[in-house]
């Protein structure tokens, strides 16, 4: 029911899951257990939150509206609910080591990310990723399937390769936009970042590997050496083509071709130049 003190803000892209079906079964697949203390991102007005207060041991429910957080609140309160700790503030400033105090084992994560977050966000698990089990997101429809996506699409891109090395990515829910309140423009998909389980093969350099990643992926119209040689310009074409070659990498390929063992590789004989700085966005395309 909608409450008649507050009204959603365009501003923070705010749009509550009401359907109960979808409410179940995000809870029911995300498998979070009695022993699990749960970080979420924007409760709302608390359409997960209560019942995974049902179903886990803790949860730490960040939200950044001040009146949805007095508002729920208040709910939680009325409902004489104790194992929910409620945090006013964004999710990308506030201080998790409180949270992951709380708990000696890894924290797991849930939430519906706005768009406009989503990136941010996903950089903020990884650097915490050693403290983190499993996150289960909702994410628009677009957004979802370029993260989930495989070699060769025109989805698949840097955020993909970049994620999918740090977790294994599943999809679990195709949530449609019906479901919400006031209703968005797309459907939406409920993924789950599994940190436990990251890509087998690491990387030599990590730094050399997302430099890699982002420089492939700034022409993506260009052939893979092409696109390389206007992203490293300290090597020349007969140096990247030598690379390229050892790891078996046809140089006319395009970027959305090759797989993360190829991009590992390639990365890994790059770390070799000296060239590559640091890569401060990971999930620029």
């Amino acid at each position: 029911m909608e409450s008649p003190v507050f009204r959603p803000k365009k501003g923070l892209a705010q749009h509550f899951l009401t359907h109960r079906k979808a409410i179940y079964k995000i809870v029911h697949r995300s498998r979070f257990g009695l022993a699990d203390v749960v970080l979420e991102i924007g409760p709302g007005k608390g359409a997960l939150t209560f019942p995974l207060a049902k179903s886990v041991s803790h949860v730490f429910a960040v939200e950044k509206d001040q009146q949805l957080f007095a508002l729920l609140g208040e709910k939680i309160s009325q409902a004489g609910i104790s194992n929910v700790t409620l945090i006013h503030g964004d999710i990308l400033k506030v201080d998790l080591e409180p949270i992951f105090r709380h708990q000696h084992d890894k924290i797991q994560v849930i939430g519906n990310l706005p768009y406009n977050i989503s990136s941010p966000c996903l950089e903020l698990l990884v650097a915490h990723r050693y403290r983190i089990g499993r996150a289960v997101l909702m994410f628009q429809r677009e957004l979802a399937s370029r993260l989930s996506a495989t070699p060769g699409g025109k989805v698949y891109g840097a955020m993909t390769i970049l994620v999918g090395y740090y977790a294994h990515v599943t999809p679990l829910i195709q949530v449609p936009k019906e479901a919400f309140h006031p209703r968005p423009k797309v459907d939406s998909t409920v993924l789950e970042l599994d940190f436990d389980h990251p890509f087998p093969r690491q990387a030599g350099d990590e730094v050399a590997f997302r430099k890699l990643v982002k420089g492939a992926f700034s022409h993506r119209r260009k052939t893979l050496l092409n696109s390389l040689r206007s992203f490293f310009p300290a090597l020349d074409r007969e140096s990247l083509l030598g690379l390229l070659i050892q790891c078996s990498i046809d140089p006319a390929r395009r970027p959305e071709t090759l797989d993360m063992d190829e991009y590992l590789c390639l990365a890994d004989k790059l770390s070799l130049t000296n060239t590559l700085q640091d890569a401060k966005n990971f999930f620029s395309d």
